[in-house]
């Protein structure tokens, strides 16, 4: 989509930028999982729920504006992608915070492994156990964690859905 077009439809501009970060920051997650063999923690899984929520919506946007549909619902979409994103750095905030060792984490990734069963399958069932703490960073760029990239990359995909919903008053459509 060409700069001018986007000037002119910042609803549709938003929603196509916002899938495409969007996709990126999956496919990176995917990448760090299935390419380098990072397994996600159960904070990480959570985080990505905002994206799979986001890229169709996103997409449903996009197309719904180029179908010229009420101004209301495509501005009311975008403000649903802004508030999943910036739920979604909440969530990146408190899983660095975990990470960084500013509070305690979930028990489920940072604390005792509890209910192994019966005592005489015990010796089997530890050796299947895996347990991805949540405030361990598997890794770091910059001192930033994949947690607190994504708590950027959120912000920015919120701060994108804003603008393209406050456009969608200016828009000619309107």
């Amino acid at each position: 989509m060409p700069a001018s077009a986007v000037i002119r439809n910042p609803a549709a501009g938003a929603a196509i930028v916002i899938a495409i970060v969007g996709a990126a920051a999956i496919l990176g997650a995917f990448f760090f999982q299935y390419g380098l063999g990072l397994e996600p923690c159960p904070l990480c899984l959570e985080q990505r729920i905002a994206y799979y929520f986001a890229i169709p919506l996103a997409l449903i946007v996009a197309f719904a504006d180029s179908r010229a549909a009420p101004r209301a619902l495509v501005a009311a979409a975008l403000v649903l992608i802004a508030l999943a994103m910036l739920l979604n750095a909440g969530l990146g905030v408190y899983h660095a915070g975990v990470e960084w060792k500013f509070w305690p984490g979930p028990t489920d990734c940072a604390g005792p492994v509890t209910s192994l069963g019966r005592a005489s399958d015990l010796m089997r069932q530890l050796r299947n156990v895996t347990i991805v703490r949540c405030d361990e960073a598997a890794w770091r760029f910059l001192g930033l964690s994949l947690a607190g990239y994504n708590v950027l990359i959120s912000l920015a995909l919120a701060a994108i859905a804003i603008w393209g919903m406050l456009g969608t008053r200016r828009s000619p459509n309107a």
